[in-house]
């Protein structure tokens, strides 16, 4: 990370470029889980254009990490304009500036850290659920990091209580709603493919009776270029369709997140293996019955 800050960033893209090739194609990190992850959600592409969009996904994930190491210097209160469009910003800071608990969804795309990084700037005090990282030194980097503009982290294991407090005295959650989260769990259709998403966050927001905001910061072009977006929100309070129960939740927001990705699947994290799960037939038929 010293090394990062202390070279310019205009060699640091260039540097991320040429490492995004040999990550992809020379040590094949992972490349048959992005590749049969790119299959399943874009059929119709051809192996050229999987190819590209795994090395792409490199490519972000190493101008992220600049992204990180730099922004404190970058981004402030009086710099923002110069990096940042946002979309749906009046309805975002109406909902956010509501006297009523919040959760504040997001996944693993586009620059999802810087993304929770601005709320804290724009004075919005999140409570973000996170797993701790393997590496102590890393884990602790990191949570400075995103600690440092009013963000807190609470950990993703028993941090239920936690949680359940910060809704009861009207804050703010933030999660992220694409990880797998095993059988037991909410199924949801997901570029055509069932997976698996957890309960808990349609839980926690329809027992409070939270707004749930999804919003995503997608780059444009190089570093530092970014919409963030306000993809959609939803209100249990009004009664729809999209908030009768956690699943009807957890496929509104799934789907969001999916058309988000849509715009620009290189942004996505297709590291992870997504569809590990699949449903038993009987379940299938009531999700596409539900999906329909």
């Amino acid at each position: 990370m010293c090394v990062v800050q202390s070279l310019p960033r205009e060699s640091c893209e260039r540097f991320a470029r040429r490492w995004s090739d040999f990550l992809a194609n020379r040590i094949k990190i992972r490349r048959s889980v992005v590749r049969a992850n790119l299959q399943a959600a874009f059929p119709d592409w051809s192996d050229k254009q999987c190819r590209a969009a795994g090395q792409g996904m490199w490519e972000h994930l190493l101008l992220m990490i600049i992204e990180i190491a730099h922004v404190p210097r970058v981004i402030h209160k009086t710099t923002w304009r110069r990096y940042l469009r946002i979309e749906g910003m009046e309805e975002m800071v109406r909902t956010l500036w509501l006297d009523r608990p919040k959760v504040v969804l997001s996944g693993h795309f586009g620059n999802f850290e810087l993304a929770a990084y601005l709320f804290g700037l724009f004075g919005f005090r999140i409570f973000s659920v996170a797993r701790e990282l393997d590496n102590p030194l890393l884990d602790r980097f990191v949570t400075d990091f995103r600690e440092s503009r009013g963000q807190k982290i609470l950990p993703k294991k028993g941090s239920a209580p936690d949680v359940a407090i910060v809704l009861e005295e009207n804050g703010a959650i933030g999660l992220l709603g694409d990880q797998a989260a095993g059988y037991r769990s909410c199924w949801v259709q997901f570029f055509g493919q069932y997976a698996t998403v957890h309960k808990a966050i349609g839980v926690f927001a329809l027992s409070s009776n939270a707004p749930i905001l999804v919003c995503s910061a997608t780059r444009r072009s190089g570093l530092f270029d970014f919409d963030l977006r306000l993809e959609g929100t939803v209100d249990p309070a009004q009664g729809t369709a999209d908030t009768a129960d956690p699943q009807a939740v957890s496929q509104w927001y799934t789907s969001l997140l999916e058309r988000a990705i849509r715009r620009a699947p290189e942004q996505y994290w297709w590291v992870h293996r997504r569809w590990r799960e699949q449903p038993a037939a009987q379940k299938k038929v009531t999700l596409s019955r539900s999906a329909a």
